[in-house]
């Protein structure tokens, strides 16, 4: 239990911190510390993530670095791609969220670890935030992250930030405190997608959200003290060993058939989510071609 709370304590330090990341450790927290179901772990780390995340936010808001008209458009979107990984969670069996899960870190250690260094030019309060908005390519990349989000129970600020750093033109301390109130709102969402499958241990629920709460205000703190840069790239390799410790503890012979009876069962559905992602990402990849 003690090491559960450092944990927790840790996961809210690095949602104040970075905007995001500590909540992609939640769910291999709860599963192989607090022994719940992969799917009891996803719902109660949404909670966590959205109570967390809402009382970090305010400590952002207050020094002016939360953008509103940007939060509300990506939120908006992300709440709907949000919903439907929820509806979609509930009929896909537990090793394959765990595999899912630990593809999903694979990519964000990449992601984390990238050489290149955010930028954060010297500004005045007032232009934080841009007045005109790329409302379409904000619109995709916010499906795109509330569906990762309600599949896997990840709040997506490890692709929030970079996406509201790079396509809305948020400077990095802004990007943090605006991906803070986007989490809530998909995690909300992701959260009504997995109404019908609820399962909540409330006293752990309220023990991980409470050292996780008193760690985000230290996290929000120190945000403005030390270089996100170096922190991102130490917990990237860290969340990268997770990640394979992941793959290398759940892919088996079982999993493989599972993924292929899966793939048997829903072959339509599946095929058809393939083609409108595949599509999507072709003209994501013209509107970026042609900007």
């Amino acid at each position: 239990m003690f090491l559960l709370s450092i944990l927790s304590t840790l996961i809210g330090i690095l949602l104040g911190l970075l905007g995001g990341g500590g909540s992609i450790l939640t769910v291999p927290v709860l599963v192989y510390l607090a022994d719940l179901s992969a799917k009891s772990a996803i719902v109660t780390s949404l909670i966590v993530v959205c109570i967390t995340s809402s009382i970090a936010v305010i400590t952002h808001a207050r020094a002016g670095r939360v953008c509103w008209k940007t939060g509300w458009v990506f939120g908006i979107a992300g709440m709907v791609g949000a919903f439907s990984g929820g509806r979609i969670a509930a009929h896909i069996p537990d090793p394959v969220l765990l595999v899912l899960f630990a593809t999903v870190m694979l990519v964000s250690s990449a992601a984390m670890l990238r050489n290149k260094k955010n930028q954060d030019p010297v500004e005045p309060r007032a232009s934080l935030c841009p007045l005109e908005l790329p409302i379409a390519a904000i619109l995709f990349d916010g499906v795109l992250v509330g569906l990762v989000t309600g599949l896997v129970g990840v709040g997506g600020g490890f692709l929030l930030v970079p996406a509201l750093n790079q396509l809305a033109g948020l400077p990095i301390r802004a990007a943090i405190g605006t991906s803070l109130f986007i989490i809530v709102m998909q995690g909300l969402a992701a959260l009504a997608g997995h109404a019908n499958h609820l399962d909540i241990n409330i006293p752990l629920t309220g023990l991980v959200t409470s050292c996780a709460i008193v760690g985000s205000f230290l996290g929000a703190y120190f945000s403005t003290k030390i270089s996100s840069d170096y922190l991102k790239r130490g917990f990237g390799v860290f969340v990268f060993c997770l990640g394979c410790f992941l793959l290398y503890k759940e892919i088996n012979q079982q999993i493989i058939e599972q993924f292929t009876q899966l793939f048997l069962q829903h072959r339509e559905f599946i095929l058809g989510a393939i083609s409108i992602i595949g599509g999507l990402l072709l003209y994501r990849l013209w509107s970026w071609l042609h900007t």
